[in-house]
């Protein structure tokens, strides 16, 4: 007979609290769509002025609210709303991130800090400004961080991008460590090539056909690929999941 310890079959997020970060485009936007439609309540922290809009959209159920990673100022507003309008928070998804791909003798320094600024400490702070509160009000809660494959693999022209994403997922790994006697877990997602308007800037054309025959499933991510990952990783039926870093790549990394 088999025995359950409360795995829920059901993949229910039903009246959590999630905020995300980069929520208004790309895979960020497609997490919160997704969430809704579970019954989790959303704040939205993009950069961009039209999180606002972005939100209303999205209904009474989400919140938009402009944000700077990098600024304490502005994280510390993030969660400061978040709690003033829902009350409590149980998910945090890091999405806010940049790109900037160079070959290794040429990459500059800017890049390079602004990667770092962003992809990294942005993300980190995220974590401990969030995970300081579920630690100081017994919060079970979950932390998903978006790397990347490469942050796993070689890639040409991504030193300094792979250098963050591979940051992310030891720092995913450690938090989990430190976190999980507190319930907390932490995991990171790490996608292949996304559709997102940064992924077709990128890839479309003969660079992103080559690509894609590398790829066992011959194609490239579509958002809400990326966003069904991350809801299963919050949700309940992934309670002994923490410090895992998800592969979602069609393949790409398993050569």
């Amino acid at each position: 007979m088999l025995k359950y310890f409360g795995a829920d079959a059901n993949f229910s997020l039903e009246g959590q609290v999630a905020i995300v970060t980069g929520g208004a485009n790309g895979i960020g936007k497609a997490t919160t769509t997704l969430f809704l439609q579970k019954g989790v309540k959303v704040v939205i922290g993009d950069y961009k002025s039209d999180v606002y809009d972005v939100a209303k959209e999205f209904g009474e159920n989400c919140l938009g609210v402009q944000i700077d990673v990098t600024k304490d100022s502005d994280r510390k507003n993030l969660v400061k709303q978040t709690l003033d309008k829902f009350g409590k928070i149980d998910i945090l998804v890091n999405c806010a991130g940049m790109v900037a791909l160079d070959s290794a003798v040429d990459v500059k320094d800017e890049d390079w800090d602004a990667l770092l600024a962003v992809n990294v400490m942005g993300t980190f702070k995220m974590n401990q400004e969030v995970g300081r509160y579920m630690i100081e009000n017994k919060i079970n809660g979950s932390i998903v961080n978006i790397a990347s494959q490469a942050g796993t693999i070689a890639l040409d022209k991504h030193v300094a991008y792979s250098v963050t994403k591979a940051g992310v997922i030891s720092m995913t790994k450690i938090l989990a460590f430190e976190w999980g006697k507190f319930g907390i877990r932490v995991n990171s997602v790490s996608p292949t090539v996304v559709l997102t308007e940064m992924g077709h800037k990128a890839w479309d054309g003969p660079a992103g056909d080559a690509f894609k025959k590398e790829i066992p499933s011959g194609r490239f991510a579509e958002t809400d690929e990326i966003a069904g990952p991350i809801a299963f990783l919050c949700s309940g039926a992934a309670g002994m999941i923490t410090g895992h870093d998800l592969l979602v790549d069609g393949g790409y990394t398993i050569k």
